[in-house]
């Protein structure tokens, strides 16, 4: 009877534990974080060659999920060099003064279509709640993530007088593939 009970008890306290996180180790050779913009009606694309990302995500276990990554400004190339000069000017990213641009989230939900994280994204000084819509898929412990989202340029002071219309939105293209850490 005393082992039942203890047996019990034991099944009780595990079924009782909180669900682990799961932390990712991002591949950087498949992954990109890239953008997509509109200057004077063409289109314009380019990618951020260096960047990180530190992700604690288990979909089983939104609670504890935290997505923190970081790109180096001065690392954005479109392959054009005219506009990149003006995206790397003092009135564009400014890369002298703001070394880095950040997304924070530790709020991941799930919705219809896959997920989104809500959290702050930090460019040019400039903080603003922003929510990340993004796919998922994980197999045989490698996560698979792509999100698109648009923001505006002018929310973080991105851009003086002169640029117009130009630029006006952005949308941020970004792929993630990632080993599950042990």
């Amino acid at each position: 009877m005393l082992r039942t009970a203890l047996l019990a008890l034991a099944s009780s306290a595990a079924l009782s534990l909180p669900a682990t996180a799961q932390d990712w180790s991002v591949d950087h050779d498949a992954s990109s974080v890239g953008f997509e913009t509109t200057v004077s009606g063409g289109a314009v694309s380019g990618a951020f060659d260096t960047w990180s990302a530190a992700i604690t995500l288990d979909p089983d276990n939104l609670d504890e999920a935290r997505i923190e990554a970081s790109v180096t400004t001065a690392s954005g190339s479109t392959g054009n060099r005219q506009m990149d000069d003006s995206m790397l000017s003092n009135s564009g990213l400014n890369p002298v003064d703001y070394e880095t641009a950040r997304f924070v989230s530790e709020d991941i939900r799930a919705t219809d279509t896959g997920y989104e994280a809500h959290g702050v994204m930090t460019m040019r000084g400039s903080e603003q709640e922003t929510v990340m819509p993004f796919t998922l898929e994980i197999a045989d412990g490698r996560a698979v993530a792509d999100s698109r989202f648009t923001i505006a340029r002018a929310d973080f002071g991105v851009g003086g007088s002169s640029w117009g219309s130009a630029a006006a939105e952005v949308t941020l293209v970004i792929h993630v593939e990632a080993d599950a850490a042990e």
